[in-house]
Formats: C-alpha cells, sequence, structure tokens
C-alpha cells in the first residue's frame, strides 16, 4: 500500500498541476487586458473554469499573476540556457542571444507587456514587490550567464557588473517591445543589431 508520504505527494503534484492548468489559461486574458483591467471573475468567464474554482487554487488575482509569470519566465531561462550550452564561439553565442531575443519579442510580446505592467505596479503595490524582485534577480542571472560566456569565449573578462549588464539589455528590450506594439516594423531587427553592437562595447 501507498505510504502517506505517496499519497501527500501525489496530492501536491496534482495541485500544482492544476494551477499550471488554470494559469495557461489565464494567461490569455491576463496579457491581453493587464493587471489593472483583470480580475478573477474576468478570466473565469473568459476561461472554462468557474470563478470559484480560481479562488480555490490561487488566492488572489496577486497570487495569480505573479504565478503566471514566474512559470513564463523560467521557460524563457531554460531557452537561454540552451544557447549558453550550445554555442561554442563568440559570434555564434551573440547572434544566438540576439536572434532570441527577436524571436521572443514577436511570439510573445503579450507576455513581455504583462511582466512589464506587473513591474511597474510593484512601485505601488507592495504585495508584488518580493516576487518581482526574486523574478527580476533571475533575469538578472539569466542575462549574466550569456554575456559572462561570451566574455570568457572571448577570452576577456567583462568589465561592468551583473546589475548594470542586465539593465542595459532590459532597457533595449523594453524599448523595442514599445515600439513593437506601436507597429514599428524595424523594432525586431533594430533589437538583434543593437544586442550585437551593445556585447560589442562590452567587450570592445
Amino acid at each position: 500500500m501507498p505510504t502517506a508520504e505517496r499519497v501527500a505527494g501525489r496530492q501536491v503534484d496534482k495541485f500544482e498541476e492544476r494551477r499550471r492548468e488554470l494559469a495557461d489559461a489565464a494567461l490569455v486574458t491576463l496579457s491581453e487586458l493587464g493587471y489593472a483591467r483583470t480580475s478573477l471573475r474576468e478570466i473565469a468567464q473568459n476561461s472554462a473554469f468557474s470563478h470559484g474554482v480560481l479562488h480555490y487554487y490561487f488566492r488572489d488575482k496577486v497570487d495569480l499573476i505573479t504565478y503566471c509569470v514566474r512559470q513564463y519566465k523560467a521557460a524563457c531561462v531554460l531557452r537561454y540556457d540552451q544557447i549558453v550550452a550550445t554555442a561554442d564561439t563568440p559570434d555564434a553565442l551573440a547572434a544566438g542571444f540576439a536572434d532570441g531575443l527577436v524571436a521572443t519579442l514577436v511570439e510573445d510580446a503579450r507576455m513581455h507587456r504583462l511582466w512589464y505592467d506587473l513591474r511597474s505596479q510593484a512601485l505601488f503595490e507592495e504585495s508584488f514587490r518580493a516576487d518581482v524582485l526574486d523574478i527580476d534577480a533571475t533575469l538578472e542571472r539569466m542575462v549574466w550567464r550569456i554575456v559572462s560566456r561570451y566574455g570568457e569565449l572571448r577570452g576577456e573578462p567583462v568589465p561592468t557588473p551583473s546589475a548594470m549588464t542586465y539593465a542595459l539589455f532590459d532597457g533595449l528590450f523594453q524599448q523595442a517591445l514599445l515600439r513593437h506594439f506601436a507597429g514599428s516594423p524595424t523594432a525586431g531587427p533594430d533589437l538583434h543589431d543593437r544586442v550585437l553592437d551593445l556585447l560589442g562595447r562590452l567587450l570592445p
């Protein structure tokens, strides 16, 4: 017979699986409307799940949104870690990084918009701050792994610290995202060129 620990473990796994399923459904509404215009009731009306079910698995809208963004950003980190693991020349790494940023700019624009919305809300909503800071730190480490590996492949250390390096690339990406939503046909290509240019300036 299964032990109590195994039963409890399966229950936790099923609960977490259900949360992921609900989060995937909620992301459609959240990424379209943003934080301020979305409630749990609104999400329920635009999905196959009831308001009561959402409340059972998530304490409130803050809990749901941060869970959604964490889930998405974790997938992003794995994608870029794969670039670091497979690139064996600085040019290949730089190209993979730039290509990856342009691809996610186009394919996942609404998710990135939700992230920047959440990060801005954290300036006003204390309940967001710890999660936003944690996610931001994860993204900083991701960018640093790419840039520091680029330095290793070039045979020289990166002179700028991790936080500054992240801020530079994040700023480029946020500008490109705004231009993408404004309908600029060059938002993606310009981002690609600027990422390569910035890498070259960090290690001239």
